[in-house]
């Protein structure tokens, strides 16, 4: 991880814990809060210029939407204050899309059938504003954060060697974990003293190295995008 980024993580770390000490014990309610979603990768108008996604489109018959899947994950939240929390949370997505070439096929007509796989699992430290308070009938807010993303991308099948056109199996794979950041933006009803209901937005940047030496068709991949989700909190 480039220092200067290891160096961001830190001080947003060291920030939530600076505001969940600074809240005193008034406001020092704890939750934890339980999400499913939807996380949406982002378009092709939208993904970065060097993104090996893009490079598969003009080879291999898939749509890039085709990555979007379910999320779950978990979050700790810290009251502090009135009006704002603080949060680390970790998240898990994956999705297999399967395809084929566009213009290529096997000596007997079959397809070349090949799958690309993508898996992030962030850990992120968030901060929320509250612009209402806490314990109104619904409770907006909007937020800010930095996550830590575990990824992994894998590309596995038939492949064609175009300088012999021979179709060969084969598997390429790349993994890191990289910094980006977070904005996001939701509400939750509480329904008593301990328990609340809600709806989040959250939108992700990120990029990971793949490389072109690793057998890939262009640099980078493009992590970052939208989750959509629910959640339930539970106060202690």
């Amino acid at each position: 991880m480039p220092r200067s980024l290891s160096a961001g993580l830190t001080s947003a770390v060291l920030l939530v814990g600076l505001l969940i000490v600074g809240s005193g014990s008034a406001h020092a309610q704890q939750s934890l809060v339980l999400n499913l979603g939807q996380f949406s990768v982002r378009g092709e108008d939208t993904r970065i210029a060097d993104d090996v996604l893009l490079e598969n489109l003009s080879l291999f018959a898939f749509d890039v939407r085709d990555l979007n899947n379910g999320t779950a994950g978990a979050e700790w939240l810290f009251g502090a204050g009135e009006y704002f929390d603080a949060g680390l949370g970790a998240g898990f997505y994956q999705r297999t899309v399967p395809s084929v070439y566009t213009d290529f096929i096997n000596d007997n007509g079959s397809e070349i059938f090949q799958e690309f796989r993508l898996r992030v699992v962030p850990l992120t430290v968030t901060i929320r504003v509250l612009p209402f308070g806490r314990n109104t009938a619904v409770e907006p807010y909007f937020g800010v954060g930095v996550g830590l993303f575990d990824w992994r991308y894998s590309e596995v099948g038939e492949f064609v060697d175009f300088d012999t056109f021979d179709v060969f199996r084969d598997r390429f794979t790349a993994s890191g974990r990289e910094v980006g950041g977070l904005m996001l933006g939701g509400l939750r009803v509480p329904f008593s003293d301990r328990f609340s209901a809600g709806f989040e937005v959250r939108y992700q940047s990120a990029t990971g190295r793949v490389g072109i030496d690793q057998g890939f068709l262009n640099e980078r991949i493009d992590l970052g995008g939208i989750v959509t989700q629910v959640m339930f909190q539970v106060g202690f």
